[in-house]
């Protein structure tokens, strides 16, 4: 009888677990579908720049739900740019050198220079809606979350081995299908790291991104950042720890309800002739494949759409192959037309702009201008002060988790938390301990901008440590490699197109994070100390458009300096010497 009761209660299970699992998969994109609506409800409803920030532990779920769409949507508007710009700079080589300099001009510009233009753009587009000012704040998350990831996926595309680039021009791919079935699985291990910092720094700014002044203006929106930026100023410990309770709280659900999926999914796009069978699960990923509702979506709607696109693309191609020469040459002239037209409007667009902003430095006073040299110096001196501190723990750590899904399984939530945790809102504490000590805002920003760029570091190094084929691993426990021989044969070349993404992406972090470590609110006083960023926040508080737009120039120039001397010979070396050919 007990086998016969066990085998009913197996077969019980095998029957009804499929449906508990259908179910649960319903119920979320029911509750998807219904936080659509709720959020284009609360979007197109009156327009309300100042809410009023409720302090109660009841508003929170409310307020983290409004930050969590907030930065979601940003995120999906950041990684179609970057596929889209990162395809572009690779594969055009007349506009390459101008796109990766100009991507690393805006990543290292603080996300308050952005703000006036952006914030009055939005409003102007949608004065009476709650949907500009929102666009506004998302457009603001945007700055801070895109540009690693864009860096990532050019480096990816750089890096491809030359025979799956070759494997594609036998079999005749169209470019779309080169796009989905090579250099998108090729590039995934990048994106979702760089996806996950992305969102992590989302976190990081959400306080400057939901609270902030427009000159005389102030807007505040209802979400997570605000409630912790209000709860700080008052000096309300309590709703501080409830708001850092339920940020936790959300990056845990979604590192196991997103993050850990995509890191075990995208494991098969790793590069390699030997599987590892060592590898990461995840519960969550498992329903996913197992779920019948899912199954009979992709097998109605999504497999009939891609058939059929690439088959259509593929006539395309052929059509494109088989043209005779004159329609080809047709063809390029007209896109040359195009070219010149858009290029016309373009330098149009640029002497306009730089003769008001010539109009706008004319205010500028020499004393100004000596000022905000001497601040560019110190900001300059701090970033790569905060890049090598970082550099010291991250690398080895981020090869360390990399290595050993064991250990990734523990840490990779730890660093999630710990990359998105808000370290302006422990800023006030750690500045006050370093005023006991005898120090004070200029060594504490030093700190606060390394932790503003160490996650960019580690995230990256992970992701090249795992995208190491595990033959080259083998090989090199075969052969009783040393510590040593190791790190100078497998482990620095593996990861080095990595690191070099995560070293440019963390510094232009660390400028970014100079307008919070440099000048920083606390109850009724501001903390200032020399640099760049200070002057930058001071002028957006102040309105103060003429310096707002120097500094942002100097910072500029800058990074173009060190894009051309460092930055791009070291993307050629990991281009030329360190890929997987």
């Amino acid at each position: 009888m007990s086998v016969r009761n066990t085998f009913s209660r197996e077969l019980i299970i095998e029957r009804t677990w499929p449906f508990f699992l259908d179910l649960s998969i319903a119920a979320a994109l029911l509750a998807g579908f219904y936080a659509i609506l709720w959020i284009a409800r609360f979007w197109f409803s009156s327009a309300v720049p100042e809410v009023t920030i409720h302090l109660a532990p009841s508003h929170l779920p409310v307020y983290a739900f409004y930050s969590t769409a907030r930065i979601f949507i940003a995120y999906i508007i950041s990684l179609v740019f970057s596929i889209a710009y990162g395809y572009i700079a690779a594969y055009n080589k007349r506009v390459e050198a101008l796109m990766i300099a100009t991507l690393d001009i805006l990543q290292s510009i603080p996300v308050l220079s952005f703000l006036p233009g952006v914030m009055l753009a939005m409003m102007s587009l949608f004065p009476s809606r709650q949907i500009g000012i929102e666009m506004g704040a998302i457009l603001l998350i945007f700055t801070g979350e895109v540009w690693n990831m864009a860096f990532s996926f050019y480096s990816s595309l750089k890096s491809i081995p030359r025979e799956l680039r070759e494997a594609c021009t036998i079999n005749r791919f169209s470019a779309v299908q080169r796009l989905f079935q090579l250099e998108l699985p090729y590039a995934t291990i990048g994106l979702v790291w760089n996806s996950m910092v992305s969102v992590a720094n989302g976190w990081f700014f959400l306080i400057v991104c939901e609270m902030f002044p427009v000159g005389s203006r102030n807007f505040r929106l209802p979400g997570l950042g605000s409630y912790l930026q209000t709860a700080a100023s008052n000096g309300d410990t309590r709703a501080l720890i409830y708001g850092l309770i339920t940020m936790v709280l959300i990056i845990v659900l979604t590192d196991q309800l997103l993050w850990r999926p995509l890191i075990v999914w995208s494991d098969k796009f790793k590069f390699e002739n030997v599987e590892s069978a060592d590898r990461i699960q995840s519960p969550i990923l498992h329903i996913i494949r197992n779920s019948n509702i899912l199954a009979f979506m992709h097998r109605r709607t999504f497999e009939p759409l891609s058939e059929a696109s690439y088959r259509y693309f593929a006539r395309r191609h052929e059509q494109h192959a088989v043209e005779d020469d004159s329609r080809r040459s047709s063809r390029r002239r007209s896109t040359t037309l195009v070219l010149v037209l858009v290029g016309i409007a373009a330098v149009t667009a640029v002497i306009v702009a730089a003769f008001r902003a010539a109009l706008l430095l004319r205010q500028i006073q020499m004393h100004q201008l000596v000022t905000l040299l001497e601040g560019a110096c110190a900001t300059f001196l701090r970033v790569n002060g905060s890049l090598l501190l970082a550099s010291l723990w991250t690398i080895p750590i981020g090869v360390a988790i990399g290595f050993s899904p064991r250990i990734a399984h523990i840490t990779q939530p730890l660093a999630q938390i710990a990359a998105s945790f808000p370290a302006t809102a422990l800023f006030p504490v750690l500045l006050l301990a370093l005023t006991r000590n005898g120090l004070g805002l200029g060594v504490g920003s030093v700190i606060l901008m390394m932790l503003a760029a160490q996650w960019y570091i580690l995230f990256n190094v992970i992701a090249g440590a795992m995208a190491i084929p595990s033959d080259l691993k083998e090989v090199a426990s075969l052969f009783r490699f040393s510590s040593l021989q190791r790190w100078t044969t497998v482990i620095l070349p593996g990861i080095f197109p990595f690191l070099i993404t995560g070293l440019v992406t963390a510094s232009g972090g660390a400028w970014n994070a100079s307008i919070v470590a440099e000048y920083f609110h606390i109850q009724n006083t501001t903390l200032t100390t020399l640099g760049l960023g200070a002057q930058i926040s001071a002028a957006s508080d102040h309105g103060d458009f003429p310096t707002l737009l120097l500094a942002t120039i100097i910072m500029a120039l800058m990074v173009v300096t060190v894009n051309r001397l460092v930055w791009r010979p070291l993307y050629r070396l990991a281009e030329t010497k360190y890929r997987l050919d």
